[in-house]
């Protein structure tokens, strides 16, 4: 594995490792050291950032229409910044899925609260952020030094000119400042989190830039840590290391640095390494059908607000980037729009470690109404406007009440597409009833595992599918829950038997090696796909199961006669005898199952879903939910939080070729009793499809595809 990590990288790659070494080297001897500013011009400084801030800088952070715009517009907002900064005032720290966090007072910026442990103070080159033992959780240690909720300090003196929140916010800066020496502690061991803190600094500066709390000799220690991350960034550029969002993330804030603090030395450097940075990997990293590269929603909108805040800055600093910029964001966005929920939220697929670039609002990470929203009124788009269902506070804090009156300009409208696709490029098939928030949609997984690069956030969820009936969410992605904490959650979630697909002899489809990555990516393909106003059919297979001492390929057809039902045959091909099961993860919700098979979940209101297997041989079906010992029957609303939801298993030990055909039929009739259907009658391997025996519809299907009849 090292080895083809290596030739991956290439002589350019292997040329930048050995530079970075280099560098580490000299800081360790004490021989790199930041170069040190004078403070003599610091009140000449921050009345020339004041100046520069107004014209460069996004309008409403500076605009002084902001504050009204949001009380007449957006109350609720208004009021949440608030709470929020409050909360701040009382030492409680709301980070990823964990709440009131309390890191003492003074803050200790090297704690992993959740465990106790406290990272060591010297060279972050020496400091292994994966060793739980050494460092706890540090995603929990750094979510608290991305600094972002600086901001919401900011936003609450901009929106009532109360000194308290800024005065609060200039004493954890100096008290960071002076707690993190330039490359001493965790908190410079990524790069990410580097340029995140830079960018979080830019913004609390800016939204403070009024106060008395800003002093001329708080923006020189300030601008001297921004000089200083920035040179760190540029040194430490995830070129080879993680050259996804990491290396996205870190040219933002070097284009942030450069654009905002052109007097610095490197500045116009900082601007042209980062710009040309993230116009290259919008090529490289955005597929041609818009989805991301990583199989990751949550990094898809990560990757997306990346680019938004880039093209805004970049208008405001009077630089011009390529039309192709804009036209990838759009094609990712589009993407969203197709996998959104009926219910407008997004779906989990891959990993989720409830980031932002910089939560502007309070929200959920799969509420992307403030993406779309600030979409719409930058690309005049309606069909965004309507899904972000009204303008957002981020649209007025990122654009201005400029942004605001440009989205109003629009006239919501659902997309003109159609409202099912597939997006051959990134894998994934969406069978939907329509656009309306009460349709039916199924994602089915067609792609591969992971990006080419490493793998690190995809999950071993080949051919998964989740499943939103009557705009109810029913079958779904486990989520993520954690990344280093704990190797046996973080194993699970991200496996096989946390999805909605089949698994063999009780393997997954993958094999871990380490947090973020995998012994083998296999990847599926995609067979056919037909869609049209009547039926959607998408044909799949892969080979993850092909190691086996007995190969077995795993081929699933999924079809979808519009609006009743969908029908999913399972073909798994081999010689020999294997364990089968199949496997569909629900949110948690009561689910029941009859001893003729049927599966019955209940959503809240008069929806369910109910299943029903066909098969040549006996199936046992077992409900799990919540178990530890294996761990199976769990969901991850968010990182670091997870709730029992059940597991739906139908078990069986059978000589293979086998086939096995399901049924999943949305209701909206909770006391009536399941339709009789039966199999109908194929070869040895399993049925040929089904008929419904009360209206006599049947579903056929052979190698070439599938007939319905009676429909």
């Amino acid at each position: 594995m090292r080895l083809q990590r290596l030739l991956s990288i290439g002589l350019g790659g292997l040329a930048d490792r050995g530079r970075q070494e280099g560098w580490k080297w000299l800081e360790r001897q004490g021989v790199a050291r930041p170069a040190r500013r004078r403070s003599e011009r610091a009140e000449a400084l921050v009345e020339r950032f004041r100046g520069l801030s107004s014209s460069r800088f996004f309008e409403g952070a500076v605009s002084p229409l902001t504050p009204f715009f949001l009380a007449a517009r957006m109350p609720e907002a208004r009021e949440r910044a608030l709470l929020a900064a409050r909360a701040i005032g009382r030492g409680c720290f709301d980070l990823l899925g964990y709440r009131d966090l309390s890191f003492g007072d003074p803050v200790d910026w090297h704690l992993d609260p959740i465990s106790g442990r406290r990272a060591p103070r010297v060279h972050w080159s020496r400091i292994d952020p994966l060793d739980s033992r050494m460092v706890g959780d540090s995603k929990v240690v750094w979510e608290l030094n991305r600094h972002q909720w600086l901001a919401r300090l900011g936003q609450a003196f901009r929106l009532t000119g109360d000194q308290r929140p800024a005065e609060l916010l200039s004493r954890h800066l100096r008290d960071w400042l002076r707690g993190n020496p330039p490359g001493i502690g965790i908190n410079w061991v990524s790069s990410l989190e580097v340029a995140l803190r830079l960018i979080a600094w830019c913004w609390s500066l800016c939204l403070v830039r009024d106060s008395s709390a800003l002093t001329g000799s708080l923006y020189a220690e300030v601008l001297a840590g921004i000089e200083a991350h920035a040179a760190h960034i540029e040194r430490y550029l995830s070129r080879t290391f993680s050259p996804n969002t990491h290396l996205t993330g870190e040219a933002l804030g070097l284009f942030y640095a450069g654009i905002l603090f052109p007097g610095l030395p490197a500045a116009a450097r900082w601007r042209r390494l980062g710009a040309r940075t993230l116009v290259q990997q919008s090529e490289l990293q955005i597929l041609p059908d818009g989805v991301y590269f990583e199989q990751s929603t949550y990094y898809q909108r990560y990757t997306i607000e990346i680019y938004l805040h880039f093209m805004i800055l970049a208008r405001r600093g009077g630089l011009e980037l390529p039309e192709q910029v804009g036209e990838r964001v759009r094609r990712m966005l589009d993407f969203l729009l197709a996998v959104r929920r009926p219910d407008g939220s997004l779906p989990l697929i891959g990993d989720d470690d409830g980031g932002w670039i910089l939560p502007l609002d309070d929200r959920h990470p799969g509420d992307i109404r403030g993406v779309f929203s600030t979409a719409a009124a930058l690309f005049g788009r309606p069909d965004y406007a309507w899904a972000a269902g009204g303008p957002a506070p981020e649209t007025l804090w990122l654009l201005g009440p400029a942004g605001i009156e440009a989205y109003d300009a629009l006239r919501p409208d659902p997309p003109a597409a159609a409202p099912s696709r597939v997006f051959p490029d990134g894998g994934y098939a969406v069978m939907r009833s329509g656009w309306s928030p009460h349709d039916h949609q199924l994602i089915f997984d067609v792609g591969p595992l992971g990006c080419p690069i490493s793998g690190g956030h995809g999950h071993a969820d080949l051919l998964a599918i989740q499943c939103s009936a009557f705009g109810k969410r029913f079958l779904t992605d486990a989520g993520t829950y954690g990344y280093t904490g704990d190797p046996e959650w973080r194993d699970f979630f991200r496996g096989t038997a946390a999805h909605s697909t089949v698994l063999i002899d009780g393997l997954g489809q993958a094999e871990p090696a380490g947090p973020f990555a995998w012994n083998r990516r296999p990847a599926a393909r995609l067979r056919r796909w037909l869609t049209s106003e009547q039926f959607d059919f998408a044909d799949a297979a892969h080979e993850a199961y092909s190691g086996l001492p007995d190969p077995v390929r795993h081929r699933r057809r999924v079809l979808f006669v519009k609006p009743r039902y969908w029908v999913v045959v399972d073909d798994l091909d081999g010689r020999a005898e294997h364990r089968i099961e199949l496997r569909f993860q629900f949110a948690p919700m009561a689910l029941t199952v009859d001893p003729a098979l049927w599966a019955r979940a209940y959503a809240p209101g008069r929806h369910d879903l109910r299943l029903r297997p066909f098969a040549s041989v006996p199936l046992v079906a077992e409900v799990r939910e919540g178990e530890q010992a294996p761990i199976q029957g769990w969901t991850s609303p968010a990182y670091g939080r997870r709730l029992a939801a059940p597991v739906l298993i139908y078990r069986t030990a059978a000589r293979l070729p086998l086939r096995i055909v399901t049924l999943l039929l949305p209701g909206d009739r909770p006391f009536a009793p399941p339709p009789t259907v039966s199999p109908l009658a194929g070869d040895d391997a399993g049925p040929a499809g089904i008929r419904f025996e009360d209206s006599g519809e049947v579903v056929r299907f052979d190698d070439d595809g599938f007939v319905v009849e009676g429909a």
